[in-house]
């Protein structure tokens, strides 16, 4: 996980229509990592010292920062300049991080239910990196009864051997960063495979027998059209993945696109307004359900309801999550904090025997429930009891004149104990998350 940028207000163009200026309505955490500050990193290591709470799952999530290309729209934390010797030394600094962890009281001897690689590019890594690191990981945590492993990959980078070699490192879900199949529009966003690698890429997967494979669609890239944006949907439905995630285009402050905005103005790069990217996920959202997908959240659809994304729902749901890598977040016991966000930084400290916390912040017990209503809301239900019985806290009490406001707009449904966003709710609900946040926390990055 990696910062976002900061929460943008509506920029209406002449038509009345609200453009995709620059910044990012996504909510990845609460409160806003603006709040996150080196003074409370040493309430890390008195959370580390301590035996972990009886119910709280674990989760890992390990940053890979490598890409062969950096996108236009990336916001995340990647190289694209690292030689084989960087490469190797991050990957020694990643698992002496775990082999760090492990020996922690609040860690020591658990093992994790789901396991995330993330980046970057995980699947730049060559066979034999991966292997290294794997089987290192495994002998920190071990997850051979995890319920979830996921990889994301990019599809150039995929070969059949390294394919197979993921399935028998014990990867569950293969989440392929396709985000168009358009060979045009991954050309004008920099997009660093080609179309041809895609279906090369699904192929090998298919073959070796995934039990999941998820693809990444982009609404509203940089060039999109209503012909191609069909299209993309027509091949997602005839590929026929177990899961399919869909984001909405945006542009954070940190990206090449908002570079290019500055220079030239947002009429230089050709971006749908949100009105539109809303309407194509709610057609593409449509479409997949006439072919038998459920929509499980803001973002997913999955053929069976039961395809799990547990690195979403536990996480959303107050469990641990030890993030391993550069500038990776992590919460345990209650407590936020995110690494050295800088390579050098990161691979320095844990050389020199140091866990590389760079800031940190410690939740009440408030903070704790708004964190987990708010990513609950972008599953588009959520049960009053549930937080009856966990916070003492009824949620349509203390949330009640924000929750009134978007069901009179429409966008939520209040009935039987449990708040139900409608679709236009849905896909514009990290927009309206800021309305339950603490006064403090809104309008923060």
């Amino acid at each position: 996980m990696t910062d976002a940028s900061a929460h943008n207000l509506p920029i209406l163009n002449d038509a009345g229509r609200e453009e995709t200026g620059g910044g990012s309505y996504f909510v990845a955490n609460y409160p806003p990592f603006s709040f996150w500050s080196p003074g409370e990193c040493s309430a890390v290591h008195e959370v580390l010292a301590r035996p972990p709470g009886p119910d709280a799952p674990l989760g890992i999530y390990i940053h890979i920062p490598f890409c062969r290309k950096r996108c236009d729209f990336c916001y995340y934390k990647v190289y694209t300049d690292k030689n084989s010797h960087e490469i190797h030394r991050y990957l020694e600094a990643v698992l002496g991080e775990a082999r760090a962890y492990a020996k922690r009281p609040f860690l020591a001897g658990r093992k994790p239910l789901f396991v995330y690689f993330g980046g970057g590019t995980p699947s730049y890594l060559s066979a034999r990196q991966l292997e290294h690191l794997f089987r290192g990981l495994q002998a920190c945590f071990p997850w051979g009864a995890a319920e979830e492993v996921a990889f994301e990959c990019e599809p150039g980078t995929l070969q059949e051997r390294k394919i197979a070699i993921l399935r028998d490192l014990g990867v569950t879900r293969l989440s392929l960063g396709v985000e168009n199949f358009d060979p045009t529009i991954l050309e004008m966003n920099n997009r660093a495979h080609r179309a041809v690698e895609i279906d090369r890429a699904y192929n090998f997967a298919r073959r070796v027998g995934f039990p999941q494979i998820n693809i990444d669609l982009i609404a509203g890239m940089v060039g999109e059209t209503e012909e191609n944006w069909h299209s993309c949907i027509e091949k997602t439905v005839a590929m026929r993945p177990e899961s399919v995630t869909i984001y909405q285009m945006e542009v954070p402050y940190n990206t090449t696109i908002y570079r290019r905005m500055k220079d030239g103005g947002r009429e230089a790069v050709p971006l749908a307004d949100w009105g539109t990217k809303r309407r194509w996920v709610t057609e593409a959202f449509a479409r997949l359900e006439e072919e038998g997908y459920v929509v499980g959240s803001a973002y997913t659809a999955s053929l069976d309801p039961s395809v799990k994304f547990l690195y979403r729902d536990a996480l959303w749901r107050g469990a641990d999550m030890l993030g391993l890598g550069v500038s990776s977040f992590s919460h345990l016991g209650g407590v936020h904090f995110q690494n050295e966000r800088q390579f050098d930084p990161y691979v320095e400290r844990l050389e020199a025997g140091e866990l590389p916390i760079h800031r940190a912040l410690v939740m009440n017990e408030e903070e704790k429930m708004i964190r987990e209503f708010v990513l609950q809301m972008k599953l588009g239900r959520v049960g009053d009891e549930y937080f009856r019985r966990k916070f003492g806290v009824s949620v349509f009490e203390r949330f009640r004149e924000p929750l009134e406001r978007h069901q009179a707009a429409g966008h939520l449904r209040l009935a039987n104990g449990c708040i139900e966003a409608s679709r236009s709710g849905l896909l514009q609900m990290d927009r309206l998350l800021h309305d339950y946040f603490l006064e403090r926390h809104r309008d923060a990055s």
